[in-house]
């Protein structure tokens, strides 16, 4: 009987051992599960820490960088926005909320969608809040699957209206200009009329300098008149069927006078019944601009082409001249508000405008305008205008 007691008390005490042994195992078991916790909590905490100091500190750097700043994701829901975009808009934390709800400025809506449609392009546009003028950047950020739309504004409305001054200036020089060069203009030519006076050798050359004199004045003011009408958004574009001959017919009627005066020949090669669309005043401006710098750098008694070729949508045409060409460096810059490829090559004439005036006027149609450096040989500048239907095919 002891003995099955003895062995039974045995058998207790190695299952109670055993159970202390698991009990033991089990308990550092959730000692080290507790400290794995701990430490992932910690970890977690750091990150969060961390990840707080990063968002601090890119709302800072925003804060300074921008005058505004504003991410949204792909609903178009604000998910960040720095202080200075709260005070633009008026709003305080619209985390969550619609951009539209939140700045009420429909243009930035369209910009967001433009930006969506066009992801791989950093789109850029002016928009107008209360008084103030901001240029707009929207930048489109695909993330873990997730799509996200960065607005970033700066405020340019000093710019915008130190634009418009002198804009407004340049209007009001040309118009005071305009009305007493163009007495003067009128004296000369009634002084060449003059019947009942002999007229001396010496005093119509005089006359005649002072002529030219007066129409390059003229032409400055007419170029200053021209620029600031265009930059203001004033000038209407009003495109009709035109026969291209017959306008660059009338501009070199327009140019005739200084193209005698240098002794310069210019030559049209012009495929017949080419017509383009076209503002026809405005394109005849290019034209005569063209031929003016290409006359103006011209060595006297040398050619000047004029061509075309029709290239089935639009029509590309070309002024060439023997000058000594635009440097291959420059020719990015050659139509750049009062750029001069060198001025005192020049003469010291002209103001660095007419190629700026040009550039406004062939956008303003939808074209393009380019340069051809020197290496080419002599001056070349083409730009493209609408080409109407039916046309024939024509070589430069």
């Amino acid at each position: 009987m002891n003995t099955e007691l003895n062995a039974e008390l045995s058998l207790k005490e190695r299952e109670i051992a055993d159970l202390n042994a698991r009990l033991a195992d089990l308990t550092t078991q959730l000692v080290s599960r507790d400290q794995t916790i701990s430490e992932l909590e910690n970890r977690r905490s750091l990150q969060d820490q961390d990840a707080a100091y990063k968002r601090a500190l890119m709302l800072t750097l925003a804060n300074v960088a921008y005058d505004g700043l504003i991410v949204v994701d792909e609903d178009y829901r604000i998910i960040a926005i720095n202080d200075r975009a709260e005070e633009i808009f008026n709003v305080q934390r619209p985390i969550g909320e619609s951009l539209m709800a939140a700045t009420n400025v429909p243009e930035i809506d369209m910009i967001v969608q433009n930006a969506v449609q066009h992801e791989d392009e950093s789109l850029e546009e002016q928009i107008t809040i209360d008084d103030s003028y901001y240029r707009m950047q929207a930048q489109v950020i695909r993330r873990d699957g997730h799509l996200f739309i960065g607005l970033a504004l700066q405020d340019i409305t000093r710019l915008v209206k130190l634009n418009r001054a002198r804009r407004d200036m340049v209007a009001n020089i040309s118009h005071e200009l305009r009305h007493p060069i163009a007495n003067i203009r009128l004296t000369i030519d009634a002084l060449f009329h003059e019947q009942d006076k002999p007229k001396r050798k010496d005093s119509i050359s005089s006359l005649r300098a002072i002529a030219r004199e007066t129409d390059a004045l003229m032409w400055l003011v007419q170029e200053m008149s021209d620029l600031a009408m265009i930059e203001s958004g004033q000038a209407i574009v009003r495109m009709v069927d035109t026969p291209l001959d017959e306008l660059i017919g009338e501009a070199m009627e327009r140019i005739n006078d200084q193209s005698q005066h240098k002794n310069i020949t210019i030559i049209p090669q012009i495929p017949e019944n080419l017509h383009v669309l076209c503002d026809r005043d405005l394109a005849q401006r290019v034209i005569v601009n063209l031929l003016h710098n290409a006359l103006k750098w011209s060595p006297k008694g040398e050619t000047i082409t004029v061509g075309a070729v029709n290239g089935g949508d639009e029509v590309t045409i070309s002024v060439f001249d023997n000058g000594p060409g635009v440097p291959d460096d420059q020719v990015d810059r050659i139509f750049e508000r009062f750029y001069q490829v060198d001025a005192s090559r020049s003469g010291g004439e002209g103001t660095g405008l007419g190629l700026a005036i040009c550039r406004h006027i062939v956008k303003a149609h939808g074209g393009r305008i380019w340069a051809e450096g020197k290496s080419h040989g002599g001056g070349r500048f083409l730009f493209t205008l609408l080409a109407a239907e039916d046309q024939p095919e024509g070589v430069v």
